[in-house]
Order: C-alpha cells, then sequence, then structure tokens
C-alpha cells in the first residue's frame, strides 16, 4: 500500500516525458504511468477481496502470492527493455490470472473461460515471437529503446517500407495484443472470464491486463518502424471503431451485470486502438489516458458488481433493481462511475476523447460517423447501467441489506479521486513521446 501510495506520488511530481534507457530497464512517461496504475488497482483489488477470500476460507495466503507474482511480472514487462524478455513477461502474465479464475472463481464453467483466455492469447503470440526473433537478428540488437532513440536521430532502421511484406509485418505485429486488447471479433474470451472470475481477477483484467494489449501496440510500431499507412491498416482501423459500436449495441442485450461492464471495456478498448492506429502524436496520448481512465473507472465498476453480488446473491440486472431504495450510498457511487463510463467532466477520460476525435478524422472524414455512434452509445448504456439497477423496486425475496462498511467507500473514492485530478496534471499521458 505505501508502494502504491509512493509510486502516485512519483508520477504527480516527476518529469516523465524523457526517455531513459538501460540494457534492462526502459522508463518513459508510458511505462511508469502504467507501473503506478499496476500497483494502483493491485492495492485496491487486496482490498476488495478481503470478504470474498475469508469467507470462502480459501487460503488467503496463497491468493495474496498470487496477485504478488502478478504484480511482479506486470511490473518487469513494462519496464522490460529487451524485446525477448519483453514478450516472455508478458506471456507469463497468463499463468497467474488463469490461476485466480481456476482457484477462486464462483461459477463452474471457469474451466472453459481459463482454455478461451489461454487458447486465443497464445495462438495469436507465436508468431509474434518468430518476428521478433528475425528483426532482432536482422538489425542486430533487442533493445526496444535503443531501436527507438536510433529511429528518432533518423537512422533507417526499418527494413521494409512498403509491398506485401510491410502489410504481413504489420498484422504478426500487431496480432496478439490484438487479442489481448481485445479488438472486436477476438474479443469472446474476455467475458467469459469476467464473468467466470473473482473480483480480484476481474479488477486486474480490466484495470492492467487490458493495458498490456495497448502498451505492447504502442512499442510494436516503434520497435518495428511499423508506417502510417497501408490497406491492412485501413481495414483494422474502420473495424475496430465499427467494432466498438456493434459492442456497445450488444451491452443493451446483457441481463449479467459483469459480462455488460465487460462488453462496454471492449466498446472503450476499440476507441483506445483506433487512437493508437491513427499514429499521430495525440492519438496516443489519447491512447494512454483511455487506458489510465478505463483502468480506474472499469475496475470500480467490477467492485460495485461485487458489492451487489454479495448483498442480493446474484448478478442479474433484473435481480438488483431498486438499489436506490435500499442502499443509497452505492446508488450514489453507481451515479458517479456510470457518469465517468459516459467520460463527462472532470475525468481524464473527456481529455481522451477530446484528443482522439481530430486524430481520427484527420485520417478519414468518414470515420466520424462510428465514432459520434460510439460516444452517444456510451452514454446511452451507462444510462441503462445506471437506472437498471438503481430505480424500480428490489425483489422482496432478496436478502436485507446493511450500509456499506468504510473499507467498501474508501476502496471507491481511491478509484473516483485518481481519475478525475489527473485532469490537472494532464502532461502525465501528454509530451510522453520522443
Amino acid at each position: 500500500m505505501l508502494g502504491s501510495f509512493f509510486s502516485l506520488f512519483i508520477l504527480w511530481s516527476g518529469n516523465l516525458s524523457l526517455m531513459n534507457v538501460s540494457d534492462w530497464f526502459l522508463l518513459d512517461g508510458l511505462s511508469s504511468s502504467l507501473v503506478v496504475l499496476t500497483w494502483w488497482i493491485s492495492m485496491l483489488m487486496m482490498m476488495a477481496s478481503q470478504s470474498g477470500v475469508k469467507m470462502k476460507q480459501n487460503k488467503s495466503n496463497m491468493f495474496s502470492l498470487c496477485i504478488c507474482i502478478l504484480n511482479l511480472i506486470l511490473v518487469m514487462t513494462f519496464f522490460s527493455c529487451n524485446v525477448i524478455w519483453f514478450y516472455i513477461f508478458f506471456e507469463a502474465s497468463l499463468i497467474p490470472t488463469l490461476i485466480l479464475i481456476l482457484g477462486w472463481g464462483y461459477q463452474p464453467e471457469r474451466l472453459q473461460a481459463g482454455m478461451y483466455m489461454m487458447l486465443y492469447t497464445i495462438t495469436a503470440s507465436l508468431p509474434l515471437l518468430a518476428l521478433i526473433l528475425l528483426m532482432s537478428e536482422l538489425i542486430k540488437t533487442s533493445n526496444m529503446g535503443l531501436k527507438v532513440l536510433l529511429s528518432s536521430m533518423g537512422a533507417q532502421t526499418s527494413l521494409w517500407q512498403s509491398g506485401i511484406f510491410a502489410e504481413i509485418i504489420f498484422f504478426i505485429g500487431l496480432a496478439a495484443f490484438l487479442v489481448k486488447l481485445p479488438m472486436f471479433s477476438v474479443h469472446l474470451w474476455l467475458p467469459k472470464a469476467h464473468v467466470e472470475a473473482p473480483v480480484a481477477g476481474s479488477m486486474v483484467l480490466a484495470g492492467v491486463l487490458l493495458k498490456l494489449g495497448g502498451y505492447g501496440m504502442l512499442r510494436m510500431y516503434q520497435y518495428f518502424s511499423l508506417g502510417s499507412s497501408g490497406s491492412f491498416k485501413d481495414i483494422i482501423f474502420c473495424f475496430a471503431l465499427w467494432g466498438g459500436v456493434i459492442t456497445s449495441i450488444i451491452c443493451f442485450r446483457q441481463v449479467d451485470l459483469k459480462s455488460l461492464i465487460a462488453y462496454s471495456s471492449v466498446g472503450h478498448m476499440s476507441l483506445m486502438l483506433a487512437g493508437v492506429l491513427s499514429n499521430s502524436s495525440w492519438g496516443w496520448y489519447a491512447a494512454l489516458g483511455m487506458m489510465l481512465a478505463h483502468g480506474l473507472c472499469s475496475s470500480a465498476l467490477f467492485a460495485l458488481a461485487n458489492y451487489n453480488y454479495e448483498k442480493t446473491g446474484s448478478r442479474s440486472l433484473v435481480m438488483n433493481k431498486g438499489m436506490l431504495l435500499v442502499c443509497p450510498a452505492i446508488s450514489l457511487w453507481w451515479f458517479l462511475f456510470c457518469v465517468v463510463n459516459m467520460a463527462a467532466p472532470p475525468s481524464i477520460n473527456l481529455l481522451s476523447e477530446i484528443l482522439v476525435f481530430p486524430s481520427v478524422l484527420f485520417s478519414s472524414i468518414w470515420l466520424s460517423i462510428p465514432l459520434m455512434m460510439m460516444s452517444f452509445l456510451a452514454a446511452v448504456y451507462s444510462l441503462f447501467l445506471y437506472v437498471t439497477t438503481q430505480h424500480g423496486g428490489y425483489p422482496k425475496f432478496s436478502s436485507s441489506f446493511m450500509n456499506m462498511k468504510e473499507v467498501s467507500l474508501l476502496l471507491l473514492f481511491l478509484h473516483y479521486f485518481p481519475v478525475n485530478l489527473m485532469i490537472l496534471k494532464s502532461d502525465i499521458i501528454c509530451f510522453w513521446t520522443i
């Protein structure tokens, strides 16, 4: 916990716009921000999991050890300068997550959810390993930071400029991260994993592990010197935006609380993916801001869904009506985080959408249609989530409610405070590229 607060202080006070490169560690605004997010979410998910682990009488020491190992792997992934070690840590993060889902999941289908997650991610990652090894041999370095510095000084390190070879490199270099993100059409593992995972698993999946996809895409863009043009890139660009529109519409058909939040994550990550593929500084700033905002907001929404589950014994939207009459405190937090989810001020989510809109529109004016639809539908399904769960009459056969404990209120405040405070320190997400 002390480490989380100390890291937040360093992020707030330090100047991380410059890239510090060594043989092992790569430190800049992108990696530092995501490491702070990792520590912060890890602290909060330990707070959220106390009652659940004690009630089930599962091994709490093993649970804490699993989270610590996952935390260490994620920190090494974000700080790793060697592209091969980055790939190893990137894949190793699946193991503690799978243990969390299988060991402390609630539902009997958690084995199938874990299998979906492993098959989707590993299948797309194996071609990336071959490409990384080939690239390291061709340019005689596996140091990602050195490669970026050489490119920024004008050195011609790209071995492909156009043609079908460039399209293949683009696809293989980003496919593993598109699955991890996840992009629409390779997203089916995410709702299953969220529904079957315990609250800590859902919080770390939404808060940190999805950010590995965005972080990897930004690093591979720099390492492989991926261009800003290409027919395959344009196809993924359009597919990501229209896929975000489709998943936003799918949110209205959900009957499970966690499944609805999971599909909204796919929609938000589609907007972040559009910022990355725009290959512009504004788009990359927006991508980092959206990763930080979504990490805090979706983690809080999953924590709220877990509180509802503990009080009603169900995640069904039908069974979770009328919370405003029963527990006004939890209704207030639902309102605040639904507002953040729809990118209302003063959250950092609003700044990210303001930055991503022009970066996408400069690529094509026709992409304004899915952009406007995604922005509108985000507000609609956030309002739908709030109204469905808070209004109406609560089921009479549900268990009696008690007021929220101080730890729960503190947990939600520690989610809400940073996502709105960062608007005062916008250089955290801006000016990190060189």
